[in-house]
């Protein structure tokens, strides 16, 4: 088993359960997506549900991509973070109005609206401010994503967005608002998408829509085609970048932009996923009737993911490389489901052995709760362990 390289005389010494970002992989992560954006009209804007970790953040932000937020604490993050408010669009089916105010008394670069109340609501809040708010409305194209149901958003009777069949009625309303400007589209098809005909399937529907749009007499500076790229889970060692020069292909080659269009991107778990990790430690291997249990001191309450999802992640024995066996690794929470992986192969493995839980950096810290009363897990980073 090829293991990935981390500074174990430094975690030794620390407690655990806790996270590790590589921020080297994470800058390489980031120097390969602007290579392959560069020379077009793209704007890339990181969506910050998968991580709000500070030092990845700042690290996020020091190589010039914007933000993606879905709620106004996220608004406030990027905000604190540095990140540009011309770089920052704001999505979700359920904006408060503080979040919406929030939005507007930063002047951010768009709303992603999903419902025809949001814009009338954001429409009384901007005119209560004398301001415009600017919107992209958000379509359900009818795309799947061909990945699991619950991070599939872009089908028809879905909660997020507007449906086909109600855009002409939702487009007349905007164009009615007062302090509501209508900018671009905005679409999210689902995440964790390693099929990339699902990208080109949504390239034909926005095709279809912007031709829609201009036999309305209406013109789109911005269409946001939202994130989804998925990542290698199996080998995070052979495959630490996302196929980005495939993805970001496609769209050159099937999206036709307009004069003066440009392209947005909302990446989240394809930028930091590879570069973390839940570190833990065994606190028991239990000899079961017909199995053996590695019982870590992290739980669900760390890394929920493979309860909600049923996801899998890699595991390593970090202090072991003897023979390999066979266990099922399990947390320590009061719930059937606080299961890592069942009939895993990993390094025979002890009381005491460091444990990698690999490819958490989306989706794993800032999903942790304090279930059973359990403290929130630490964080640390390679220029921290250096």
């Amino acid at each position: 088993m090829i293991k990935a390289k981390y500074p174990l005389d430094k975690f030794k010494d620390i407690q655990t359960p806790f996270y590790y970002y590589d921020l080297d992989t994470l800058r390489s992560t980031l120097e390969e997506i602007n290579a392959q954006a560069a020379n077009s009209d793209f704007q890339v804007h990181y969506a910050l549900k998968a991580n709000v970790n500070p030092s990845v953040l700042c690290v996020i932000k020091d190589a010039g991509l914007g933000a993606d937020c879905v709620s106004g604490g996220e608004v406030q993050a990027a905000l604190d973070a540095g990140i540009a408010n011309s770089k920052i669009v704001f999505a979700g089916v359920g904006k408060a109005d503080w979040e919406i105010d929030l939005g507007l008394d930063n002047d951010i670069f768009c709303f992603n609206v999903e419902s025809i109340p949001e814009l009338e609501v954001m429409n009384e809040l901007a005119a209560a401010k004398s301001k415009t708010a600017q919107v992209a409305i958000r379509i359900n194209p009818n795309v799947s994503a061909h990945t699991h149901h619950y991070i599939t958003t872009g089908l028809n009777e879905n909660k997020f967005g507007i449906n086909l069949s109600d855009l002409d009625k939702v487009t007349d309303l905007v164009q009615a608002l007062s302090n509501i400007k209508l900018i671009g589209i905005h679409f999210h098809i689902g995440s964790q998408i390693t099929d990339m005909s699902s990208f080109e399937d949504l390239c034909v529907k926005v095709n279809e829509i912007q031709e829609h749009f201009e036999s309305r007499g209406i013109t789109l500076n911005h269409i946001n085609v939202g994130g989804g790229l998925g990542i290698n889970y199996e080998h995070p060692n052979h495959f630490p970048i996302p196929d980005f020069e495939s993805y970001f292909k496609i769209f050159r080659k099937h999206l036709t932009l307009k004069p003066n269009q440009t392209l947005h991107f909302e990446l989240g778990r394809a930028v930091v996923a590879q570069c973390g990790s839940l570190i833990s430690r065994v606190l028991y291997v239990k000899e079961g009737t017909s199995k053996k249990f590695a019982i870590l001191d992290a739980g669900f309450t760390e890394l929920i993911r493979p309860a909600l999802y049923q996801a899998y992640h890699r595991i390593e024995n970090l202090s072991s490389d003897l023979p390999e066996e066979e266990y099922d690794v399990v947390g320590p929470i009061c719930e059937s489901s606080d299961t890592f992986a069942k009939e895993y192969f990993m390094n025979q493995t002890k009381r005491g052995d460091i444990i990698a839980l690999r490819s958490a950096g989306a989706y794993g810290e800032i999903m942790a709760s304090q279930y059973n009363l359990r403290k929130l897990p630490k964080a640390y980073t390679s220029d921290d362990l250096k």
